[in-house]
């Protein structure tokens, strides 16, 4: 069974950077493709990007590239989002997936970037 915890949100200034973590457990994680997405306030979840089991196939939509860098740790079951240059409106829960939709995701952690 899917179980995925996010880690590591926090409150930053604009252009400032954060790190969050997923730990992943319960099923293969190395062979699957992993997905971030974030849900901001009233919004509907929204995909930002996906990295392939081995990290040699990576996307980003086009609201966070350049700025964002997906990777993952797959000795430690662990996928990793490296935030930077975080701009207002980057404001929201960010959760792992093993899909766009937002499928398994975790409880998410509050990133919330604010002057």
């Amino acid at each position: 069974q899917v179980h995925l915890v996010e880690s590591g949100g926090g409150l930053v200034q604009p252009g400032q950077s954060l790190r969050i973590s997923c730990v992943a457990s319960g099923f293969g994680f190395p062979a699957y493709w992993m997905f971030w997405v974030r849900q901001a306030p009233g919004k509907e979840l929204e995909w930002i990007g996906d990295i392939n089991g081995d990290s040699r196939r990576l996307s980003y939509s086009d609201a966070v590239k350049g700025r964002f860098v997906m990777s993952r740790d797959n000795a430690k079951n662990t996928l990793y989002l490296q935030m930077n240059n975080l701009k207002p409106e980057d404001t929201g829960r960010y959760y792992c997936a093993t899909d766009s939709h937002g499928s398994g995701r975790g409880p998410g952690t509050q990133v919330t970037v604010s002057s």
